[in-house]
């Protein structure tokens, strides 16, 4: 939903365009819309009260975008403004590669693994606190609502009541690496919605692939990180990552009801060692 001043900012930047598609995701306040302006295709993103997505995405197109916007593989920002959550971007051509046969191409998954290494090199900054941040949060999460069973609480809590909390370098990160997000189009691939931006260790990346797409097709992996050129995935952080994305994706589906996405966070629960 289009708010007041959301809607007095659009007829500002974009006098009598006219709405082509809804591409709104349903689950969450944000309203995301194709438009027609000018001979052009435009995409506009315009958050609810609660949303906080608008803001991490714009900083992500003013400050870090530029390693994708630079080969065209991004969409580029022409108009934003955080206090009334609201951007709108250029539109670029494809499918979302989820929908389409490109979600089981190694290919696919060697360009996004190029993609991400050329964000992730951008900038570097050591953090003394994120790990002792990311543990608290894992804990508030299993304080909150959810369906995790009560015996599975006590032992992730605690495990994770015990983790140390080392330094870390932190990298700008997408926070939602998978297929949904990446579009193809003639065979390139490129890269849509920000939202979840924000500096993180390296390895974050990679969890939502290796929970859904990695686990039954190995060459997908071995693809991604060709392109990626490394594996930065030390075993211990790297398992810790794994459970706080368990809890964080069994707590936040069953915030919004989404029951298959829950299943999947109880899943990874499950597999953990």
């Amino acid at each position: 939903m289009i708010e007041s001043r959301q809607r007095e900012l659009l007829d500002e930047w974009f006098p009598g365009a006219e709405i082509v598609r809804d591409h709104s995701w349903g689950l969450v306040q944000t309203t995301v819309l194709e438009l027609a302006y000018d001979s052009r295709q435009l995409i506009v993103k315009a958050g609810g009260d609660s949303d906080h997505h608008i803001a991490r995405e714009l900083h992500a197109h003013r400050h870090w975008l530029r390693p994708w916007t630079g080969l065209g593989r991004a969409p580029t920002l022409l108009h934003g403004d955080s206090e009334a959550k609201l951007l709108a971007t250029t539109y670029l051509p494809g499918r979302l590669v989820l929908d389409t046969p490109h979600v089981g191409d190694p290919e696919t998954f060697r360009q996004a693994g190029e993609l991400l290494a050329r964000f992730h090199g951008q900038t570097a900054v050591a953090d003394d606190g994120h790990e002792r941040r990311e543990n608290e949060k894992s804990l508030r999460l299993l304080d909150g609502p959810h369906r995790i069973d009560p015996a599975t609480v006590r032992r992730l809590r605690a495990e994770i009541s015990g983790w140390p909390a080392p330094p870390v370098t932190l990298v700008p990160t997408h926070g939602d690496w998978q297929p949904r997000n990446w579009l193809v189009h003639d065979g390139v691939v490129s890269i849509i919605d920000f939202g979840r931006a924000a500096l993180r260790p390296t390895w974050t990346d990679f969890i939502r692939l290796a929970v859904q797409d990695f686990r039954a097709r190995p060459d997908l992996e071995e693809a991604f990180l060709r392109g990626y050129g490394s594996d930065p995935r030390e075993p211990q952080a790297w398992y810790h990552t794994r459970v706080r994305e368990a809890i964080g994706t069994a707590c936040w589906a069953y915030a919004v009801g989404d029951e298959v996405f829950e299943a999947q966070g109880h899943r990874m629960i499950a597999e953990l060692p």
